[in-house]
């Protein structure tokens, strides 16, 4: 008799939102541990520990549902990108928004650059814009040349390379940052809706439906979540809990749990019996270094 998978520990689960989470993102390590952002249709951002799931606060102000919540290195400051035409920036720690820049359409995803002075956002139209964070009341630079409306963004660790994936168009873009030109193009068998660049910026996981190379763990309309071994095919763990489609799925820093966000409003956290760091180079996708 071939030996049985593992029972998966129950995950972590984290109530609070009352509409679909879209997007999931994690913090780096801090002295203070890590912490998890959640975006919803319901535009109230939360921020959690990453660890527990337990909730910390809310971001409030938005007028309509939010794309993408982010945080700096630090963990001390977030940003968020909304339908309500605007991005605003904010004290993660007492929840006091910093700033808000007006958009003329929806903003859909943003990074923070420069050891975090610098916040790009994107969205539609078909450009992107960069703002100073310190002449918060300057004109943003503006980058054109964009294929289609920005679905999402990640950013290499170094600041000099972006990658973009569109709501329209299969594919990404890889773009040089001191030139602001797209250098290369990457297909894609479909629509990508996720892109991850591992911390040590050398290469990336991307989710569009479709197998992706190294451990993955991915989400669906069937409500479960799988997590797969690229390599061997096999199915490593398959989750089940959420009410609704799984929008989102976000490995932790080391990979010990991952998290998943859902039509249903809630997130899971769940365990893993393995690590990241036991695999430090998954045959992925390489980038290139932007030297």
């Amino acid at each position: 008799m071939p030996p049985q998978k593992p029972r998966p520990q129950p995950p972590l689960v984290c109530h609070g939102h009352e509409r679909p989470i879209v997007e999931l993102s994690y913090s780096p390590v801090t002295p203070d541990g890590y912490f998890l952002t959640s975006a919803s249709k319901d535009g109230l951002p939360m921020l959690r520990n990453g660890s527990t799931g337990d909730w910390i606060g809310t971001f409030q102000g938005h007028k309509g549902a939010v794309w993408s919540c982010i945080l700096n290195d630090s963990a001390t400051v977030a940003a968020t990108a909304s339908a309500d035409f605007s991005a605003r920036v904010w004290d993660a720690l007492s929840g006091k928004e910093l700033h808000n820049f007006a958009h003329p359409h929806i903003v859909r995803t943003l990074q923070f650059m420069h050891h975090s002075n610098k916040l790009l956002t994107a969205g539609w139209p078909k450009l992107m814009r960069l703002y100073d964070l310190e002449r918060p009341e300057a004109e943003p630079q503006i980058v054109e040349g964009v294929p289609d409306n920005v679905r999402c963004a990640s950013l290499h660790p170094e600041d000099k390379v972006l990658l973009t994936s569109y709501i329209d168009k299969p594919g990404i873009s890889v773009w040089d940052l001191r030139t602001a030109q797209i250098v290369s193009s990457m297909a894609a068998p479909s629509k990508v809706t996720s892109i991850e660049v591992q911390p040590d910026g050398s290469r990336f996981l991307t989710a569009d439906g479709h197998e992706a190379k190294g451990r993955i763990a991915a989400g669906g309309e069937d409500l479960w979540v799988h997590l797969h071994d690229y390599d061997s095919g096999v199915e490593i763990e398959c989750n089940k809990g959420h009410h609704g489609p799984v929008h989102c799925v976000r490995f932790a820093p080391g990979g010990e749990s991952y998290a998943s966000g859902s039509e249903d409003g809630t997130i899971r956290i769940w365990s893993t019996d393995w690590s990241l760091k036991d695999n430090p180079d998954p045959d992925g996708f390489p980038l290139p270094n932007g030297s």
